[in-house]
């Protein structure tokens, strides 16, 4: 049943997605068909996006108020826990906006995996198409000509953990630590350090294990993610002040 679910919501969609693409890309070019796949996921993703950058900013700005529910209720957990639910809904802040947007792309990710190894691309899987998308005479694999997006390629996935490591640069700030000794200092610093180190190293590993097209992908979406981190940061910063 899950795999069902998975495969109508998920994987259909995006096989059917990334064919029709294809037909529509000069010289049938699987890798820049990804390129442009990755783009438009992302543009779809926009409004996710932008939520989480709105709450990173508004809850760095309003730091000092939760950290004084923190040290209030240090001493009892459920009322602290009460007293910040009560903190985010008063200030309009869902903090897992972040983390709802990272793993509504995980199932993207597993999609265009199995895409490549469970259905052959370039061999294109006729009944899985819609009836309104035509089925591809020739899929070209080689990206630009040189590179085959069906085979591991080394440098690119050393691309991949590199835009990687500037895209949680850009989205996760250096931890600073408030000065006081303590378990959950200590957890969310090395938390914060995992983050920003170990996470790009652990995506260069899964990237050089899969297809160059999924490396492709990986740095579209990481290239646009930093665009976009910067463009949020710069807008909705001014329409913060400007709201105050």
């Amino acid at each position: 049943m899950i795999s069902n679910f998975f495969s109508v919501t998920f994987y259909n969609p995006l096989y059917n997605g990334l064919v029709f693409i294809i037909n529509n890309t000069p010289g049938a070019d699987l890798g820049v068909a990804v390129i442009i796949f990755t783009c438009i996921v992302k543009f779809i993703l926009i409004p996710l996006s932008k939520s989480s950058v709105v709450t990173q900013l508004k809850m760095k700005a309003l730091e000092p108020e939760l950290n004084k529910i923190k040290e209030k209720y240090a001493d009892n957990k459920e009322e602290q826990a009460r007293k910040m639910f009560e903190f985010y809904k008063e200030n309009k802040l869902n903090p897992f906006s972040g983390i709802f947007l990272l793993l509504i792309q995980l199932p993207i990710i597993l999609s265009l995996a199995s895409i490549f190894y469970t259905s052959g691309l370039p061999n294109i899987n006729a009944n899985i198409l819609y009836d309104f998308i035509p089925n591809p005479q020739t899929v070209n694999t080689f990206f630009l000509g040189f590179l085959d997006v069906t085979k591991k390629n080394f440098w690119l996935s050393v691309v991949v953990g590199v835009t990687q490591f500037i895209q949680i640069r850009y989205s996760v700030p250096a931890y600073k630590s408030s000065g006081k000794a303590g378990k959950q200092e200590e957890f969310a610093k090395s938390m914060n350090i995992q983050m920003r180190y170990t996470m790009p190293a652990i995506v260069f590993l899964i990237s050089f294990s899969l297809t160059s097209a999924i490396s492709l992908y990986w740095i579209t979406s990481n290239i646009f993610a930093i665009a976009q981190e910067v463009y949020f940061r710069k807008t909705v910063k001014k329409d913060l002040e400007n709201k105050q």
